[in-house]
């Protein structure tokens, strides 16, 4: 779109120097206090990925969201006057970012009342994928998803550019030029802009399906292998170590936009090996559906290798996540197996003596966490270090085995898989 439509810009961080955020989550039944921290935490790493700094979070113990101001109005009051104290500190907060995806109403009446940029987890992610999008494929993916969250929120910008112009009438009042009185004219002009570009974006879509089908078919007689995960637990590390490339690996979420597949050869064996998107919570149902096609190596694989950061203190909803999605996907019933990565950043506390308490996840050592989950996956799982090259050579002899199991029930005269004899 021209540079005077509508865009990306009033939801998303776009300033290249760090601005100061203040994050809002809420504690429900559903989701107690210590699920509202994680999820936090998981949001400041998303700002922090996005380039924004955390300064100060909020929280408050509610039923659910409030329809018009997601928290409470005691709460927003809180958070204005926090904002007003900041202010005239002179250290001024950049943006509010919600851990939910807000509606359009929810979204103009607290920018209403805090006079801030006001985001939410779903435009967050969409910021920080369009950093990461390298391909024509993620690039389109990137735009069709930003213009799905803009079209029902449309009026909140012209309403938010109404307000910058001081409004219609003769006087028009400072910066008003241009900006006098859009009306319902220009916003069903800039939905028709926009639901046209979104079918553009589809019919573009469609084609570069087409080509990526033709360049699955060319890819010859061999087994393909795709790593899947949690988004920052290593994928891309243990796909250099793999398959000796250098695919972009940063301790930053979703450092992997795009599908990256490489050609491996362990011994005698031949095989295609995929790093793709990691998942994530919460992810809203428009970001899943638009980047579905970036998972198709993972619907067109063989074997699946989970990786696992075992050092995460939540890595068992992250692999409910995983699977959750997998299952979406309709690859539920693959072959796979878990890969626990970084058992070189694992702590746990040990409880004094006298502490008769049941032990928590925290205070189980790694020698015993080992053993529960290797009888609970029948031994399908490893422990490995991709950072520190722990176990890589084990990893490498059972990834060998299982490749050359589905090799030969794929391609039983297949000349590719020879004996080194």
């Amino acid at each position: 779109m021209q540079e005077n439509d509508i865009g990306m810009k009033e939801f998303v961080i776009s300033e290249t120097q760090s601005e100061t955020a203040v994050l809002v989550g809420l504690i429900t039944q559903e989701q107690n206090e210590d699920k509202t921290k994680e999820y936090l935490d998981e949001l400041e790493f998303l700002a922090d990925t996005a380039g924004a700094v955390t300064v100060k979070r909020f929280t408050q113990k509610v039923n659910g969201p409030n329809q018009t101001t997601y928290v409470g109005k005691g709460k927003l009051e809180e958070i204005k006057q926090y904002i007003l104290d900041e202010a005239d500190a002179e250290r001024e907060v950049g943006m509010v970012i919600f851990d939910d995806e807000l509606s359009p109403r929810q979204m103009r009446n607290i920018e209403n009342e805090l006079k801030v940029k006001i985001l939410d987890r779903t435009s967050l992610i969409l910021d920080i994928f369009a950093m990461r999008a390298q391909t024509a494929n993620a690039k389109t993916q990137v735009e069709l998803a930003q213009y799905r969250y803009m079209l029902p929120r449309l009026q909140r910008l012209w309403t938010h550019l109404e307000r910058q112009g001081g409004g219609s009438g003769g006087g028009g009042g400072k910066g008003s030029v241009g900006l006098r009185g859009p009306g319902e004219t220009q916003l069903e002009m800039d939905r028709r802009i926009i639901l046209q570009r979104i079918t553009l974006l589809k019919q573009r879509l469609l084609e570069i399906e087409r080509q990526k089908i033709t360049q699955r078919k060319n890819r010859g007689r061999l087994i393909r292998v795709a790593l899947v995960g949690y988004t920052n637990v290593g994928k891309s590390t243990l796909m250099n170590l793999l398959a000796k490339s250098e695919v972009f690996a940063e301790n930053k979420l979703f450092a992997t936009l795009d599908t990256t597949v490489r050609k491996v050869v362990i011994d005698n064996l031949p095989f295609l090996l995929a790093d793709t998107v990691g998942f994530i919570r919460k992810l809203p149902t428009d970001l899943v559906d638009s980047f579905k096609s970036t998972l198709d190596e993972v619907r067109e694989s063989d074997l699946l290798l989970h990786v696992v950061d075992i050092s995460h203190p939540d890595f068992e909803e992250q692999i409910a996540v995983v699977e959750k999605t997998l299952s979406d996907l309709g690859c539920a019933d693959k072959p796979s197996m878990i890969v626990f990565n970084k058992i070189d950043a694992y702590t746990w506390i040990e409880k004094e003596p006298d502490d008769l308490t049941p032990p928590t996840r925290e205070n189980i050592n790694l020698p015993t966490l080992q053993k529960t989950w290797m009888a609970k996956l029948n031994d399908n799982c490893l422990f490995i270090s991709a950072r520190e090259k722990q176990n890589i050579e084990q990893l490498r002899d059972i990834v060998y085995a299982k490749v050359k199991e589905l090799h030969v029930q794929k391609y039983p005269y297949n000349d590719f898989l020879y004996t080194t004899e």
